[in-house]
C-alpha cells in the first residue's frame, strides 16, 4: 500500500513538472466572455469558463495533435517574444499564451497576431474551446432538455463537418445514452448513432 501511495505521489509530481501550455481569452460581451485552456504534454485538456472553476471540461488529444501543438509553441520561442501585430485592428479579445515547464514560465498577451505559427496555435485552442462548448451544450440538453437534443446534435455534426472538433470521444457517453434511451426522439437517436459511427470510424 505504501509503494502504491509513493508511486501515485511520484506520478503527480512528474505531471506537475512536465511541459504545459495555457491559453485564455477575455472578451466581455461575447458568449462566453472568458475561456481558459490547459494542455499538458500527455494530451490532457482542461477547459474552463471561469478561472476559479473547479469542475472543468476534460478530454484528450491524440499524440499527433499534441506534437503539432507543442511544435508550434517551440517555433514561437515558447512565448519569449511579443506577438502583437503592428497594425490597427478591431478588438478581438485579450489573449494569453503561456508556457510552463518546471520553474520555467513564459507568457505573452496579444489581441491580434500576424505570425503564422501564432495564428495556427490560436486556431488549435479555439477548436478545443469549441469542442468543449459542444460538450457542455450536449450534456445540458441530454439531462434537462430532451426536445433540444436534436438541435445540439445538429450543431455538433456541423462542427465536425467543418473540422472544428477535437477529442470527439468525450461525446460518446452522452451519445450512447441517447441511443439506448427510448424517451428521446427517434430522430435524435438516429442522428446520435450517425455521430457515434463517424467518431469511431476516425479513431486512431
Amino acid at each position: 500500500m505504501k509503494w502504491v501511495l509513493l508511486a501515485s505521489v511520484a506520478a503527480t509530481l512528474a505531471a506537475a513538472d512536465s511541459p504545459r501550455l495555457f491559453y485564455s481569452k477575455s472578451f466581455p460581451g461575447s458568449v462566453p466572455p472568458y475561456v481558459e485552456i490547459n494542455l499538458d504534454r500527455a494530451g490532457a485538456v482542461e477547459y474552463r469558463e471561469a478561472a476559479d472553476d473547479e469542475m472543468p471540461v476534460k478530454f484528450r488529444l491524440t499524440e499527433t495533435q499534441v506534437e503539432e501543438i507543442f511544435a508550434l509553441a517551440e517555433k514561437l520561442g515558447y512565448f519569449k517574444q511579443p506577438l502583437e501585430a503592428p497594425v490597427k485592428v478591431a478588438f478581438m479579445g485579450a489573449k494569453t499564451f503561456r508556457w510552463e515547464n518546471g520553474a520555467e514560465r513564459n507568457e505573452v498577451k496579444f489581441n491580434y497576431s500576424q505570425e503564422p505559427s501564432a495564428q495556427a496555435l490560436l486556431d488549435w485552442f479555439e477548436r478545443m474551446a469549441e469542442s468543449a462548448q459542444r460538450e457542455i451544450d450536449l450534456e445540458r440538453t441530454v439531462k434537462y432538455d430532451k426536445l433540444g437534443v436534436v438541435r445540439s446534435l445538429l450543431l455538433l455534426q456541423a462542427a465536425m463537418d467543418k473540422k472544428r472538433i477535437v477529442g470527439a470521444e468525450q461525446y460518446l457517453p452522452f451519445l450512447d445514452r441517447i441511443i439506448k434511451n427510448e424517451s428521446y426522439m427517434h430522430t435524435a437517436q438516429e442522428r446520435a448513432a450517425e455521430i457515434v459511427e463517424a467518431i469511431r470510424a476516425t479513431k486512431p
